[in-house]
């Protein structure tokens, strides 16, 4: 980015793009970070400003990134990289952060990126693809439960339906073949129950260079104790203990360098934040859950806390190809730990326009609240727009400390019907007898 003094944009209107804006504000040579369309947090966040331009709106990027003269555009929501605002941006010689809408189908298509991973050896759960309910639902009664039932396509995170018996993913199966997920939904994917501890391995990809991001760990369940529907995600901590380095090693050999090579051998190579979301068996060994081609929220915000270099430096190595060239991101010592305070109804129908209150509560040191679904009222109150209205973070010297400080925040926080899950980084969490009392 030649510019000295640069203009950024930031598509998106959630709780990752505030953290997003946040980390780029504060980079060497940024003048300012539009946000578009942003929430009540980004209008008010240093040298930002909401543009009122919808994330899915492709022309009207273009055209406020030509006429704000913008040095980078950073797409943060799936939506517009797989309808290919990439392609887009780059035809009109604008410098864009995110994958082309070719290699975007490694999230918008589960059916394209299993049939990637089982055909180039990369490990993931046995599956098969359905497009008509009758054979989906003949396969499932024969196969038995637990078993795995996903919407092919864009669902925003809810599009899987880990059932614990037959009938559970039978109904799954009918009610995504009868529209609940919309387009999303016209073919299932079917697919073996992995067993182990989950986690987060995020890298900025530069087609098959690529700079590891630190390792995360989400919750996607509702409710406390992982019970509950599937939710875009309820809360996430930086670093995630399963992932040694031994296990990191597997990670990058076994699935990060072999996916960028198939991605690129395929003429699609793959700029962009890449998503791996894994399973980690007893053994220390991966499988491929999923993959998302943006970063993930609520993991972004946790790790961009963390982050303790240039995030624009390295998405501009990324944009320009030398990525080789960039030296290794650096890490405060500190864990991180997300909270996400969801909105009454969330996820089946989240309420809208309830008054938050305690946002302006002197924050401690360490901490940061991340809003998403959030707006200004005509009253210039904040009130809840979105299912996941917050995310409520904190750093501390170990993820017990960071959890302390995050739901310290959480509870000077009010509004009404708001949900969180109380144990968010349990899986990591020493056990209480160990803990000690500060």
């Amino acid at each position: 980015m030649s510019n000295a003094s640069a203009r950024i944009l930031v598509v998106g209107g959630g709780g990752r793009e505030h953290a997003l804006a946040w980390k780029l504000a504060h980079c060497r040579g940024v003048d300012e970070v539009l946000v578009a369309p942003g929430n009540a947090g980004t209008a008010t966040e240093w040298h930002c400003r909401n543009v009122d331009v919808a994330a899915d709106d492709l022309a009207g990027l273009l055209q406020l990134a030509q006429a704000e003269e913008v040095a980078l555009t950073v797409v943060g929501p799936e939506a517009p990289l797989a309808a290919g605002i990439a392609d887009r941006f780059q035809a009109e010689g604008l410098r864009l952060f995110g994958p082309s809408r070719a290699a975007a189908r490694l999230e918008a298509s589960k059916v394209f990126s299993k049939a990637l991973l089982t055909r180039h050896g990369i490990p993931t759960a046995a599956y098969r693809s359905f497009d008509a309910a009758g054979p989906a639902r003949e396969y499932v009664r024969t196969k038995g439960a637990p078993i795995v039932v996903k919407a092919d396509g864009l669902a925003a995170g809810k599009g899987v339906v880990v059932a614990t018996s037959v009938e559970e993913a039978q109904s799954a199966v009918t009610a995504m073949f009868a529209g609940r997920f919309g387009a999303a939904g016209a073919h299932v994917i079917i697919e073996d129950l992995l067993v182990g501890e989950e986690a987060t391995y995020i890298v900025v990809a530069s087609g098959t260079d690529y700079v590891p991001l630190a390792s995360s760990q989400d919750h996607k369940r509702a409710l406390d104790d992982d019970k509950g529907p599937n939710t875009g995600g309820m809360g996430a901590y930086s670093p995630a203990p399963v992932v040694s380095r031994a296990v990191e090693a597997r990670i990058r050999s076994r699935i990060i360098e072999p996916t960028l090579r198939a991605l690129a051998a395929a003429g699609t190579p793959f700029t962009g934040f890449l998503y791996a979301g894994l399973m980690i068996d007893a053994a220390g060994d991966p499988s491929v859950v999923e993959f998302n081609v943006r970063l993930g929220d609520p993991e972004a915000q946790p790790l961009l806390m963390r982050l303790d270099s240039d995030l624009l430096e390295l998405l501009d190595a990324a944009v320009d190809g030398r990525l080789v060239d960039v030296a290794t991101p650096r890490w405060k010592p500190e864990a991180a730990l997300g909270v996400v305070m969801a909105a009454a109804g969330y996820p089946a129908a989240p309420r809208k326009g309830d008054r938050i209150a305690g946002l302006d509560a002197g924050a401690a040191d360490g901490q940061k609240v991340f809003q998403a679904g959030t707006r200004r009222d005509a009253a210039g109150h904040v009130v809840t727009s979105g299912g996941r209205v917050l995310c409520v973070c904190a750093l501390g010297r170990d993820l017990y400390a960071a959890a302390q400080g995050a739901y310290r925040r959480v509870a000077t926080i009010h509004f009404e019907g708001a949900h969180f899950r109380h144990d968010i980084g349990h899986r990591a969490l020493p056990p209480p007898t160990t803990r000690d009392s500060t």
